[in-house]
């Protein structure tokens, strides 16, 4: 089949659902850092940030969309993308992979089954059925370019359920004004270094890591692996597993079995979980959660930056770990999750 009888997309999800943007419009990646809010910005514009000397606008998709806005996740990314030498950043929960969608896979127009469809449906070009789920495919051109005048406006807060009374826009004007004081610092620390960087400075290779606590330490894993933080649920035990297995968790109809990897990283066991977070992790055909203390952070690491294992620190459970680096004013282990998922004794055993 001929290139051009496909288009490359960036996909990413937003509360549950998966979209697209073409990468041609795509300038760069980050994750989310502190924003200034201006008042006379557009509803859906939360706020701007100093992008190494340029301001860029950041787009809250949500209330583009006409939805609520929701708490903003130290885990949140911007994609920067571009129309007409116009720059604006976007929210989004995750970033994807890019993928080379055939045009014949994806659906252009959508009957709604309504005699009149109203036309502030602008923002999807299409929809892609064959990556195993629905992608929306969006138009940056729409995105940034696009007014809606009052009908369209009232005609969309109609259809979301909110009253045309109200209006979905941020009654809070501060970034973030639940985020903890460490989630705040981390937001900060980012904003910080988009400021600094240089647009000669070499990314080449940088690993997207996921910074997580276990017994007051920090540990690094590929972002890659890790499909969403959630709260510990009710938990189902299962019989006739070891320690390692607490049981299962119900997460919105998927049963995922909840691990406790620190016996296999050698450290104490605090069988305590009440305020715990989940880690849940897609590894090949292995869906688990992982518990976790905290979530402390997403970056990238450059590889240069990686140290073998202190040998002070050798143990029986070390070859687990790819190395450490440098965070904050301590060393984060970098895990080998795929080798601890399916060596570390993690198996579960339901015959009696």
């Amino acid at each position: 089949m001929n290139v051009s009888d496909h288009h490359s997309y960036l996909t990413f999800s937003l509360n549950g659902s998966r979209y697209g943007v073409t990468t041609n419009a795509v300038q760069e990646i980050f994750f989310l850092p502190t924003l200034t809010a201006i008042d006379e910005a557009p509803r859906d514009i939360v706020g701007l940030l100093n992008l190494r000397g340029e301001i860029l606008p950041v787009m809250d998709l949500n209330l583009r969309f006409f939805q609520r806005s929701q708490d903003y996740q130290i885990t949140d990314s911007i994609i920067v993308i571009e129309w007409q030498t116009v720059k604006v950043g976007l929210i989004v929960n995750q970033v994807h992979e890019v993928q080379e969608i055939p045009l014949e896979a994806i659906a252009p127009q959508i009957a709604y089954g309504r005699q009149n469809d109203t036309p502030y449906h602008h923002y999807i070009t299409g929809v892609a059925k064959n990556l195993g789920e629905l992608v929306m495919l969006l138009d940056p051109e729409q995105l940034i370019a696009y007014t809606d005048s009052a009908e369209n406006l009232l005609a969309a807060l109609n259809d979301s359920g909110i009253p045309a009374t109200q209006t979905p826009v941020q009654k809070d004007r501060r970034f973030c004004p639940h985020a903890t004081p460490s989630e705040m610092a981390i937001f900060q620390e980012r904003a910080d270094n988009l400021m600094k960087l240089s647009e000669g400075e070499d990314f080449t290779g940088l690993m997207p890591i996921a910074v997580i606590g276990l017994n007051d330490e920090y540990f690094g894993l590929d972002l890659n692996v890790v499909r969403e933080f959630t709260d510990i649920r009710e938990i189902t035990p299962i019989p006739c597993c070891p320690s390692r297995i607490i049981g299962n968790m119900n997460l919105r109809g998927e049963i995922v079995t909840l691990i406790d990897i620190r016996e296999t990283l050698n450290l104490p066991m605090i069988r305590a979980i009440d305020g715990s977070k989940v880690m849940v992790v897609h590894i090949d055909e292995l869906v688990a959660g992982i518990a976790i203390q905290e979530v402390c952070d997403v970056m990238y690491l450059h590889p240069s930056k990686i140290a073998p294992v202190p040998a002070a620190i050798h143990s029986a459970n070390d070859e687990y770990l790819r190395g450490t680096a440098p965070y904050r004013e301590k060393m984060m282990s970098l895990l080998d999750l795929p080798k601890i998922l399916t060596q570390g004794e993690l198996e579960v055993n339901e015959e009696p």
